[in-house]
Order: C-alpha cells, then structure tokens, then sequence
C-alpha cells in the first residue's frame, strides 16, 4: 500500500516510520533540514520499542511522489491552505486522506447529524480551500496521542509507550479504507482502533489541549512544573470542565474520568502550542482554542475561564506576530 505522509514533522515522522514497519510503501512531503536528512540518511523513529530506521521517498514537492493509495496529513492547521494547493498530484480516484491534527475540524459538522448539519466552519477551512481541493467523500478523521519531538533533522524522539492514533470516518461508518490504514500502523507498533464516534475522539484530546495549552503558554512553562501550583493545576480542572459541557451540548459525552485524566497530567513534555510560541511558529490558536468556544456559543454554554485563557494567549501571539 502507498501511503503519503503530508507534513513529516515530529508527529509525521513517527507516523511515517510505523508505517513503513507496518509494510506500506512510504512517502513524506517535508521541508527545510529535516527533509535534506531525510533524503540523506533516510528517517529514524527513537522510540520506546526501541529505533526504527526508514528511508521514504521524500520531498517538498507533491508532484514528485503520484498518486497514492492513502494520504495522511498531520501538518499544524496553519498549514492547511498550502496542503490545498499541493495535494492534487497525491489524489487517485479513490484516495482517501486521513486529517490526523489537533483541534476542530474543517469537516466536523459535515455528516454530523445535528441542529448544526452542514455548517462550514471558515476558522478551520478559509475560503473553503481544503474542501474544494478534498472534499468530505475522501475524509477520515483522526486523533493522535504520541508526544514527539524532533531532536535533530532526520531523527524523531518519543520516549512514551502509551501512544495511538484515532481514525474515524465523519459518518460513523467502520470503513475498509480506514481498517486498512489502522492495520498497517498497528502492525508498526502503532495501536489505532477505528471509532465510530471520532467526534467524540475529538474532544477527549482536545480536553486536554484547552486545559494545558494555554497555562503553559502563559507560564513558559510545560505540564510538570506549570501544574506544581496547586492553584493552576485546578483552573486546568476547570478549562477541562467547560470542555466537557461543551462536548456533552454537542452530543459528545465526556466522562468524568476524562477530566481528572488531563488534571492529574504529570507529563514533562511541552505542548506543541508552547513550542510553537518559542520558537516563533504559527499557533493553532483557531482551531484548538477559538472553535470549541464558537461552538459553545453555538449551544449557549457559558466557558468564562476558558475566555479569559484564550483571550490572553491570543495577545500574547499577537505580540510576537504569530497570530
């Protein structure tokens, strides 16, 4: 099976590397130094099962890897308009692509069943860009646990054995396109169950986002040492708790144990959004953090910490150009 990986960053080059130990014919479309390694020395996955080497067909430019049997994306929101533009020449008649990122997604209402069926959400998808050039027929949802860094260009880190991908397709449906993606990363050392509700997926992760993201932003500071102050560990507590009534009002209940899983959270590694700040890279400020309050408008769900939160990190982005 030929898959794409469409943005071989830290979260794309594991993804990449599973799949090639799961058998499929890799390709990457990476960028700067990371991808001049790749072509180089190949890529190589440092990992808790111990490093996994591969050498894709890499490049910055889709029209040198054809068309593909499977396309992933895992490139951060901001990407996305780029990936509209250059993902034809990866598309056969029937390729699908899986969107495995952060935060809500452009396709969340398509297919969703609800008062709000249909809606375009132009905060995750401007000018209609990605569907225009995708469209719904060809989606898979997805959701990605496995905190990774690069740690130089051409090598990915992810210390972490509780990792899975999510896949899910936007009607419900437990498709053979998406079977067969999951089986080729769980036969990688990648476990990814097939879910039929992904939206609910969906906001499982994205609690955590809202109650860690911003703290951390706003502190400099990752998970560990942010939520050693009692006081900020608990509005962490509370950004997870208004997230959870905005999922439960769009039919997306949470447990409780979810709430408590992101507020007990000890882990060292920084949130992406936070690494995204220092090192001066565009902020998924829209889709993890300004959609879920537009849909708790949406439903009259009031989120006051959560306003507060992501108004201040919209300022703080704002001050060094990167919202």
């Amino acid at each position: 099976m030929k898959i794409c990986v469409y943005g071989a960053g830290a979260i794309g080059g594991q993804l990449a590397a599973r799949l090639a130990r799961g058998g499929a014919t890799v390709s990457v479309v990476a960028r700067g130094p990371h991808l001049d390694a790749i072509r180089a020395n190949g890529l190589t996955l440092e990992a808790h099962d111990g490093t996994h080497h591969c050498r894709p067909h890499a490049s910055d430019d889709p029209r040198d890897l054809g068309p593909q049997d499977a396309v992933i994306v895992t490139v951060k929101a901001p990407a996305l308009p780029a990936v509209a533009a250059g993902i034809a020449p990866l598309l056969g008649p029937d390729t699908p692509v899986a969107f495995v990122m952060n935060g809500i997604p452009w396709w969340y209402f398509d297919q969703e069943g609800g008062p709000h069926d249909g809606m375009r959400l132009p905060e995750a998808d401007p000018g209609d860009a990605i569907r225009n050039a995708i469209g719904v027929a060809r989606t898979i949802g997805g959701v990605v646990y496995a905190a990774s860094e690069i740690i130089r260009p051409g090598v990915v880190h992810s210390e972490h054995a509780n990792i899975r991908v999510i896949l899910g397709e936007p009607d419900g449906r437990i498709s053979e396109r998406a079977q067969a993606l999951a089986a080729i990363l769980a036969a990688g050392g990648m476990p990814c169950p097939v879910s039929p509700t992904i939206r609910t997926e969906i906001w499982a992760k994205l609690l955590g986002n809202l109650s860690s993201g911003p703290l951390c932003v706003l502190t400099g500071m990752g998970v560990r040492h942010a939520y050693a102050e009692p006081v900020i560990r608990e509005a962490a507590r509370r950004s997870a708790e208004e997230g959870q009534a905005i999922a439960a009002a769009h039919r997306c209940p949470l447990p409780d144990a979810a709430v408590e899983r992101v507020a007990a959270s000890n882990m060292l590694h920084k949130p992406s959004i936070l690494q995204d700040f220092e090192l001066g890279r565009p902020m998924e400020i829209d889709t993890i953090y300004s959609l879920p309050l537009k849909l708790a408008r949406l439903a009259d769900v009031p989120t006051p910490q959560l306003d507060l939160l992501v108004a201040l990190v919209k300022q703080a982005a704002r001050t060094k150009g990167l919202y």
